[in-house]
């Protein structure tokens, strides 16, 4: 198992962890789209999903609406939440905010290297391009170089998921097609191991 996407190793078996509120909707959907992606480009990896809130409860209705849209079922899905094992434990973690980030890194503050939003990671891809023959683990620690956690206070729409919860099925398909989105290009990203 990889220990940390930036240290300079990535073998068979990379473990990414998607992280929202309840871990009923952005997250779960989030998991299943990137791990069909994955599965699509036969990127071996293993994603899963947490949340701040305690476990044990089934993925939203507007969240297992949203996904048929795509042929994925999460009806088996229950929640879990954050713990100190599954952050030590992967080796990406991926937030649906920077509140979810800051919540990450609070917890443990040697995170931060391999803990991004979702949109933050994305968007770092697309202006950093990788270089060839670029190993995974360096391009993300190269992205990464300038961050830091007083730039990812507050709230914001450029590094921010909206949560649908309250808004309705409509606006958690809405996200459903942004989550497509974004878990694709993080699929490409990865899919251009050399």
């Amino acid at each position: 198992m990889c220990r940390s996407v930036i240290d300079g190793t990535l073998r068979q078996g990379m473990k990414i962890l998607f992280v929202c509120t309840a871990n009923q909707c952005r997250s779960p959907m989030a998991e299943a789209l990137l791990r069909r992606h994955l599965t699509e480009r036969e990127i071996p990896a293993e994603v899963s999903s947490c949340g701040l809130l305690e476990g044990n409860m089934p993925a939203a209705e507007i969240a297992l609406e949203a996904m048929k849209d795509f042929d994925l079922d999460l009806s088996d899905h229950r929640s879990r939440r954050v713990s100190r094992y599954l952050i030590d434990e992967s080796d990406l973690i991926l937030t649906m905010t920077r509140e979810h980030l800051r919540e990450i890194v609070v917890n443990d503050p040697s995170s931060f290297g391999k803990t991004f939003t979702l949109k933050e990671l994305v968007r770092r891809a697309r202006a950093n391009p990788r270089q060839d023959n670029e190993a995974l683990p360096e391009y993300l620690a190269r992205i990464g170089l300038d961050r830091r956690p007083h730039d990812l206070m507050g709230d914001s729409p450029e590094d921010d998921v909206a949560d649908p919860m309250l808004q309705g099925s409509d606006a958690c398909r809405d996200t459903a097609q942004e989550l497509n989105q974004l878990t694709r290009d993080i699929a490409n990203v990865l899919a251009s191991t050399p």
